[in-house]
């Protein structure tokens, strides 16, 4: 049922996407008694959510699937009496004291805004991927390894993402081949180690797909080595490509300034340019993208906005 609209109520702070950003960033604000919204179009943790087992996130010594991490963030943060609102924001107005999120559960008000979107998976950009995405074609593992159990599947990509899902698939798959643009991986070097033990997984080095084979579903691709100009046609069930993120920053562009990537160069307070906005997760431009960093941004966007609200921002250098 489509709630009453938010219009009349003024938030401290809404946050725009449930993730780890997000929800610390929610955590903390509540914590500090500040009445705190949280917008999240899927459901909590973000893209960590649909990871299937995190092992490098500090506290949890046997690793925990992504899903139960997201539903965690959530549990504690409301705790502290922070709200979830399941619905995706579709317009933002940040200027003014008083910023704006247009949802279709009405438009939500606050004195701050936290935005923690996330990315989203890069494309490989070639005609019929979109049609064949859920009929071959896939950009995570953890979602849809399992329809491809006993068969043969290529992975795209050189970095941890792309080991990890090379890696979950080897265990699921009667063959796994990694297609990489380079000649080394850039995935840290237990990924690497772990890829070598992997009887079932074979590695295309300096290599790219260049064609979607099949009409009605995924029959395989069309692979170009990059140095010998050689085409290969590989026979397979599906191709999960994993060769990066962009960022969800097209409802603050125009608005905030980003960098030539697409990120929000926000620095380590998380505010922006515009007073009483941040930016928190995988949108700031940094050097490392994991949950660890994403929940220290959210916990430094709370205090900023918490230090703005006191008119005592800014506070962190």
């Amino acid at each position: 049922m489509k709630q009453e609209s938010q219009t009349g109520h003024l938030y401290d702070m809404v946050v725009v996407g449930g993730g780890p950003a997000g929800y610390t960033a929610a955590l903390y604000a509540a914590r500090a008694g500040l009445d705190t919204v949280v917008l999240e179009k899927m459901s909590p943790g973000g893209q960590a959510a649909l990871t299937t087992w995190i092992d490098n996130y500090p506290g949890f010594p046997e690793g925990i699937d992504g899903f139960t991490l997201g539903q965690n963030l959530r549990t504690q943060a409301e705790r502290f009496d922070a709200k979830t609102v399941l619905t995706e924001a579709t317009a933002l107005r940040l200027a003014g004291t008083v910023k704006e999120a247009d949802t279709d559960e009405g438009t939500f008000r606050g004195r701050t805004l936290v935005y923690a979107a996330g990315a989203r998976h890069r494309e490989l950009g070639l005609p019929g991927e979109k049609e064949l995405v859920g009929r071959g074609v896939s950009y995570c593992s953890a979602c849809d390894g399992m329809f491809y159990q006993g068969k043969t599947v290529v992975v795209v990509g050189g970095g941890n993402a792309a080991a990890a899902a090379a890696l979950t698939l080897s265990k699921l798959c009667e063959k796994v081949i990694l297609i990489h643009r380079r000649d080394t991986l850039r995935a840290e070097r237990s990924q690497i180690a772990a890829l070598q033990k992997a009887e079932n997984l074979s590695v295309c080095w300096n290599s790219t797909v260049k064609e979607l084979l099949g009409s009605q579903r995924l029959t395989g691709v069309r692979v170009e080595n990059r140095l010998s100009g050689e085409e290969t046609k590989l026979a397979c069930d599906g191709l999960f490509v994993s060769i990066g993120m962009t960022p969800e920053t097209d409802l603050v562009r125009g608005q905030l300034r980003l960098d030539e990537s697409g990120y929000i160069p926000a620095g380590e307070s998380t505010a922006t340019e515009v007073p009483g906005v941040f930016a928190a997760g995988d949108v700031r431009t940094k050097t490392l993208r994991q949950i660890v960093t994403a929940t220290a941004d959210g916990a430094a966007a709370a205090r900023s906005a918490e230090a703005y609200l006191m008119g005592e921002f800014p506070v962190l250098h």
